[in-house]
């Protein structure tokens, strides 16, 4: 008997220089291969936010060799999850994908005091979100 195909989750945010990157990498530690990850920005920055590599850093998790991508529908298409930070008008809709919309702060222009408690809360939802899928955590 096969093990059903893990489920995949798209992160968006207009950067894809912070929130996103920061959900994804959460999501990837936790999960493992228990689930399909991306991410993407609508108006994707040059780089990852420093304040936000630093403050993940701190997590244990580097993401400094990370690159924001730009928001297309096919990975719209390929999700079954779609989670947009700030940016919901800007993403395409597909029937039958679950959408959530996360509120919370958006970590530009901010310094690394500012982003750890953006980034807990990121950890927090994205655990809760693990619990959802029926995922179970790897870390």
């Amino acid at each position: 008997m096969s093990s059903p195909a893990a489920p995949s989750v798209l992160f968006v945010c207009v950067h894809n220089a912070g929130r996103s990157q920061m959900a994804a990498a959460f999501l990837t530690r936790l999960a493992g291969d228990g689930v399909q990850v991306r991410s993407a920005g609508s108006a994707p920055a040059d780089s990852v936010n420093p304040a936000v590599v630093e403050a993940m850093k701190e997590s244990g998790i580097d993401i400094s060799a990370e690159t924001p991508e730009l928001l297309t529908a096919d990975a719209v298409q390929a999700s079954d999850v779609v989670i947009t930070m700030g940016c919901g008008d800007a993403c395409p809709y597909f029937p039958g994908k679950r959408y959530l919309d996360w509120t919370l702060d958006d970590p530009a222009g901010q310094g690394v005091g500012a982003v750890r408690p953006i980034r807990d809360e990121i950890e927090r939802r994205v655990r809760d979100l693990l619990a959802e899928l029926g995922v179970e955590v790897t870390q």
